[in-house]
C-alpha cells in the first residue's frame, strides 16, 4: 500500500481524481470512491470478465486489492502519511459475474502512530464476500495535497 494524499473532508470526487492522476493501480482495477470522511472510505467495483479466476469466480486477488485501496483511502484522512504494516483477509464467498462490490473501511482505533481499520466486502445483495483488517503506520509526514 502506498501513501496517499490527505483526503481529510475532500469530497470523494476529489479522491477519485487523486486516484486516477496519482495511484494507476487503483485506477486500472477501476475502483470508484462514493465517501469519504475521517477514517472512512466507502468505494464500489464493477467486476470485469477479466477479475474472475479460472474457476468463473472473483479472483482473489481483486478482493484484496479493492480492499487494500478502501484501506489506504481511509488510514490516510488524518493529514499524516500512513503506510500498512500488517493486513489479513478472509474469504467468506466467492464473487460471481456481473457483480458490484461495495468496499467499506471504517477505523476501528487510532493512535498516536498506528491505526486499525476493517474492512467489509459485500455484492449488490448484501452478501459478505470477505473481511479484511489492516493495520497502519502513522509516518511523521505530512501528506501533499491532491
Amino acid at each position: 500500500m502506498s501513501a496517499s494524499a490527505n483526503h481529510d473532508h475532500q469530497p470523494h470526487h476529489a479522491v477519485q481524481n487523486w486516484l486516477t492522476t496519482r495511484d494507476p493501480f487503483s485506477a486500472w482495477l477501476g475502483v470508484i470512491v462514493e465517501e469519504v470522511r475521517p477514517g472512512y472510505c466507502r468505494l464500489r467495483l464493477p467486476v470485469r470478465p477479466e477479475m474472475l479466476n479460472g474457476f468463473g469466480m472473483v479472483h482473489g486477488g481483486v478482493t484484496f486489492a479493492a480492499a487494500d485501496t478502501a484501506f489506504s483511502i481511509a488510514c490516510n484522512t488524518h493529514g499524516r502519511q500512513s503506510v500498512g504494516l500488517t493486513v489479513t483477509i478472509d474469504y467468506l464467498e466467492a464473487g460471481r459475474p456481473g457483480d458490484i462490490i461495495t468496499v467499506e473501511a471504517t477505523e476501528a482505533s487510532l493512535k498516536h502512530r498506528v491505526g486499525v481499520y476493517e474492512v467489509g466486502i459485500r455484492n449488490q445483495d448484501g452478501l459478505r464476500l470477505a473481511l479484511f483488517k489492516g493495520t497502519a503506520y502513522r509516518t511523521s509526514t505530512e501528506n501533499n495535497p491532491a
